[in-house]
């Protein structure tokens, strides 16, 4: 079976965005008077992942690193007696990163037209030039590390060069730790920080997310040691670890800022393509041969009394996906036999046993992750060499492995209702603990959450626009459908001095939101 066409990232209509570099004057009136109240932020520290660092569009560059959030903060704490405030630059805007002249990371994404015409993410052409090797000299205010989880701030060895490639040190953090041997706190803490923000524990979630939850739920395991990439750590060890941190940065600091972690999956990397993205001018003709087939497997599962795991393409209307459900009991046994029982031959009642045992359609409860949408209506060339080493014959082994359609969207795709709420369970529980240390030491306390849950739900407005989470054209999140735009980051730091403010009797000025950008432009490239 031959489809028409393959299913691509959202279409995206605003093609004029604005441009890529932001004007970085701030409405300031000249003869107000800005005071830091009892806040010392002569040297500022700021600690986190790719949020801190200033990560966009996949990739982390020069101007994204300019615009981000702790760099807009040093800019307004200039203003009440904050001090120089240094980056690990990278080498260029392309992004990407080399380890002894290999790539070992791609360049950034920017907004270029396909073959068809349409607007669509692409990687921006060129090698990188961000040899990390080459260590940078010196200490950084911004000591945010892309890929950082939290238990990874106080990993000894985590700038180790020779630990990139087996998977134990971070390529980033190589490039400015102070030996190989050093932690990202204790860098930090060296620098005597006077004040300071902490923003980590994302990616104690979101690898689990972004993986469409293949990794561990580790909730019970106190060895950070033993966790995989894509693991949700446990949240005894995430408590365990953050209120260290927050400890180690109190030595020496007059105050900080902590920040909750937000629902990942309120990111459009998790809501942009829809469950049911299979219309019949997609399907096209093949839709009466599709359900004449699902016919029989849907009277096999009414038989088993599973008749809600039916599959059904509309002729009117949008169809979901099949997806294959690792929550879902595993009748690919029993499914073999009714259908043996039914007529089928053997050979094929195995086969469609193995494939829709844990198959169902999806519904309006499933997140389909973004980069799923160029993998829908494939054909899934891994599956059709096996049902072909299985005696099928080539043309029908084709026919039965087209992603999504024939067969089952494979875990990575799709992140299901029980995998989501592992994921809430996980953030509500670090997030507590974030709050209660903020309390405990009498920081300023941002809710993230509830900042980019207002964006996702309906938007934020500011003094000439609004922001929301649509991909690409919203203003709030970059084109990897994950982290934020310039603009973005300008409303996180407009809300960390709100709580800055309040919590210390500061009178630090905000920045102007629509001075900075909030979107790729069409065909954008190195600027």
């Amino acid at each position: 079976m031959k489809m028409k066409n393959t299913i691509k990232y959202m279409a995206l209509v605003a093609l004029g965005l604005v441009a890529c570099e932001p004007e970085f004057e701030n409405s300031i009136e000249e003869n107000e008077i800005y005071t830091n109240g009892e806040a010392d932020f002569s040297n500022y520290v700021a600690l986190g992942n790719s949020l801190t660092a200033g990560f966009a569009d996949n990739a982390l560059y020069i101007q994204g690193q300019e615009n981000s959030y702790p760099n807009i903060l040093a800019g307004q704490f200039e203003l009440v007696g904050g001090g120089e405030f240094t980056q690990p630059l990278m080498n260029d805007n392309l992004g990407g990163l080399l380890l002894s002249g290999t790539q070992i990371q791609g360049t950034r994404l920017i907004l270029d037209v396909d073959a068809s015409g349409n607007p669509a993410p692409t990687n921006i052409p060129g090698t990188p030039t961000t040899e990390i090797t080459n260590t940078l000299s010196g200490s950084f205010n911004n000591m945010g590390v892309p890929g950082a989880k939290s238990y990874h701030l106080v990993a000894e060895g985590y700038g180790s060069a020779a630990g990139v490639a087996v998977g134990q040190a971070n390529p980033y953090f190589v490039r400015f730790r102070s030996s190989e041997n050093a932690s990202v706190l204790g860098d930090a803490v060296a620098q005597n920080p006077t004040f300071f923000s902490l923003w980590i524990g994302n990616n104690d979630v979101l690898g689990f997310a972004t993986s469409g939850g293949v990794g561990v739920n580790q909730a019970g395991n106190f060895d950070p040691s033993t966790y995989g990439s894509s693991d949700i750590t446990d949240p005894n060890v995430f408590g365990q670890v953050f209120s260290s941190e927050v400890d180690a940065l109190m030595s020496s600091a007059s105050g900080g800022v902590v920040l909750n972690i937000p629902s990942v999956t309120d990111t459009p990397f998790f809501t942009t393509v829809p469950y049911n993205p299979l219309s019949p001018a997609l399907l096209g003709d093949q839709i009466t041969m599709l359900n004449a087939t699902y016919a029989q497997l849907n009277q096999a599962f009414a038989f088993l009394g599973v008749p809600e795991r039916s599959i059904q393409f509309s002729t009117s209307g949008a169809s979901g996906i099949v997806v294959r459900d690792e929550s879902l009991t595993d009748i690919s046994a029993q499914l073999t036999q009714v259908l043996i029982g039914a007529g089928l031959d053997a050979q094929t009642a195995t086969i469609y046993g193995m494939q829709y045992g844990q198959a169902r359609q999806a519904n309006e409860s499933d997140l389909v992750l973004l980069t799923s949408s160029s993998v829908i209506g494939t054909v899934n060339t891994d599956r059709v060499q096996e049902l072909v080493s299985l005696g099928v014959p080539q043309q029908i082994a084709g026919q039965l492995a087209i992603n999504g359609i024939t067969y089952p969207m494979e875990d990575q795709h799709v992140l299901t209702p029980s995998e989501q709420q592992m994921i809430t369970e996980a953030t509500t529980a670090f997030n507590a603990t974030i709050k209660a240390v903020a309390d405990a030491n009498g920081l300023a306390h941002v809710d993230a959450n509830a900042l980019l849950n207002q964006v996702a739900n309906g938007g934020i407005s500011y003094d000439g626009g609004s922001v929301t989470a649509v991909f690409a054209t919203g203003g709030a999140f970059s084109l990897d459908g994950v982290h934020l735009t310039p603009r973005g980051y300008a409303i996180v730091a407009n809300e960390i001095i709100k709580s800055v403010n309040s919590t210390y009797n500061s009178t630090v000025p905000m920045v102007n939101v629509g001075d900075y950008n909030g979107g790729p432009a069409i065909g954008s490239g190195v600027e």
